[in-house]
Order: C-alpha cells, then sequence, then structure tokens
C-alpha cells in the first residue's frame, strides 16, 4: 500500500510564546485533492513551509510520500506555487520551464515542456516572455513550474487567484485530472466556490488547531425546504427531501399554485464561518 502523499501527526511549531501550530494531524491520500482553508495566522503558511521543508516543527512529525519532510527524497516528490511567485521577466514560458527542470534535476527535456503547457493551455505562449504574460497567464505558467519532475505531491497556495472564470476551469479540469493520474493535491484558496467543486475533504485550521475537516458533502447540513407560490415563497425549515412530495401535495390540495421547490442546504461557507466563529473573511 502506498505511503500518504502528505502526513502530519502532532505537528506543532512556536515562535517564541506564540504558536503557530498545536498538534495537527493531516493526511492527504494518493490522489486525493484537500482544500486548506483558513484565516491569516491560522497556520496555514507554516504548515506548508514544514511539508517543504523551509521551517522544521517544534514537535511531532511530518512526511511527504513515506519520507520525512524536507529530506531529499521528499523534495523530489514534492511540488509547490507559492501565493506570491515572481519568475524573471525577460524568461519566455519555456525558458522558465528549463530552469525548473534544471532546479529538480527533471530529465524530461522538450517533451516534459510541452506537454505541462498544454496541460495549462499555454501551448502558444512558449516562447512569450513573462513580461509580456497576464497574471492569469503567469499563474498558470506557475502551476506548470510546480508539476515539474512529476512530484507525487502539489502544494497550491491561492493558484486561482487571479484568473477569471474560464481560466479557473481550466485548473479545475487540470485538478481533475491530475486526481485521476494518482497525483495528491493540498490546495489553499479563499474560493470557496471552488474549493467545494473540486475538492475530495477541507481542513479548516483556526488559531493553529485543526477545528473541522471531511468531505464537503459531510460538512454541509440541510436546512429545510422552499417552495415558491402564487401567494409567495413558502419555508418549511427541518424538512427531508421524503416528506417534498407531501408538503407539495397537501399545498395544491390547498388551493395554493406550486411555481417551483428548491431544498435548502448551508454551504461550505457557513461551515467556514461557524468554524471561525462568526469571523467574516476566509483567507
Amino acid at each position: 500500500m502506498d505511503a500518504p502523499a502528505l502526513q502530519t501527526r502532532g505537528l506543532r511549531k512556536a515562535y517564541g510564546a506564540r504558536e503557530a501550530l498545536r498538534g495537527v494531524d493531516l493526511e492527504v491520500g494518493p490522489g486525493e485533492l484537500v482544500g486548506l482553508l483558513g484565516p491569516n495566522g491560522a497556520g496555514k503558511s507554516t504548515l506548508v513551509k514544514i511539508a517543504c521543508g523551509l521551517v522544521r516543527p517544534s514537535s511531532g512529525e511530518a512526511h511527504v510520500a513515506g519520507s520525512v519532510a524536507g529530506s531529499g527524497p521528499a523534495r523530489a516528490a514534492l511540488g509547490y506555487l507559492a501565493e506570491t511567485f515572481s519568475f524573471p521577466a525577460w524568461m519566455t514560458a519555456d525558458e522558465v520551464l528549463v530552469l525548473h527542470q534544471r532546479l529538480t534535476g527533471s530529465n524530461g527535456g522538450a517533451a516534459e515542456r510541452e506537454r505541462l503547457l498544454a496541460a495549462v493551455e499555454l501551448s502558444s505562449a512558449a516562447a512569450i516572455r513573462v513580461q509580456a504574460m497576464s497574471k492569469g497567464m503567469q499563474q498558470r505558467l506557475g502551476i506548470a513550474q510546480a508539476m515539474v519532475g512529476e512530484p507525487r505531491m502539489l502544494l497550491l497556495d491561492e493558484p486561482t487567484s487571479a484568473l477569471d472564470p474560464m481560466g479557473r476551469r481550466v485548473v479545475r479540469r487540470l485538478l481533475e485530472t491530475l486526481r485521476d493520474q494518482g497525483v495528491s493535491v493540498l490546495l489553499n484558496s479563499h474560493l470557496l466556490s471552488e474549493v467545494e467543486l473540486v475538492c475530495d475533504r477541507v481542513a479548516i485550521l483556526r488559531e493553529g488547531a485543526l477545528v473541522a475537516g471531511g468531505a464537503p458533502s459531510e460538512l454541509i447540513q440541510p436546512r429545510g425546504l422552499e417552495v415558491e407560490l402564487a401567494s409567495g415563497v413558502r419555508r418549511f425549515p427541518d424538512t427531508t427531501r421524503d416528506a417534498v412530495p407531501g408538503i407539495v401535495a397537501q399545498l395544491v390540495a390547498d388551493g395554493e399554485q406550486v411555481f417551483g421547490v428548491r431544498m435548502l442546504a448551508s454551504t461550505l461557507e457557513d461551515v467556514y464561518l461557524e468554524a471561525m466563529g462568526g469571523q467574516a473573511e476566509p483567507t
């Protein structure tokens, strides 16, 4: 059985008196997409830096593809896109990937570069310099460089933040393809609708602790029924799906005209805000 792509156990990190992480247990399985959510200061960046080997934990452990985070095998299994990144402005897209092939020791050559640019729909931009690219094109190039060397685990920090709806769809399709290929992704994003669409599970951090987690479908709770009538909208809280036919039949028998029926449910944003104790802005 393959080792988890990322696994932390009792992970703690203190900066002086401040605890950035307080005993975090997190696992990302092979081919799993996990959304990492939490406000500024929740510990997301510290967790990612530990996984990359840039920061050492105060206690606990972190492994990437079965190897200690920061070791040579762990680094080789990892691809990373930082939220704030910058490529040399004078380089072309192809040259950026050549540079990262050298840095990672990838021997994929031109075939790998062509494949990665095609995956992020930048095939026609191979010879375009970074300084001439839109922010969205640079963002997609950043995702391509994270995939150099065919890593088993991708850490993507706000990968769709600069993209328009079409660009976000490209990234969604790419993430789904990677999942089918067995590549794992830890996705940090403030776009909860995107996380809800693509992630298998979410993990919510608050003040260094994991306060909620699970599949979006498990976290989201039903919130009753809404029926659009000629006389207005009526809501039936705490109503299950099985009760809908009977409610509609009774309304019709009472002489009401029914124009629409909608089951209500909480959203991932609702779940997030509840976990945050009502804090308004996911970041």
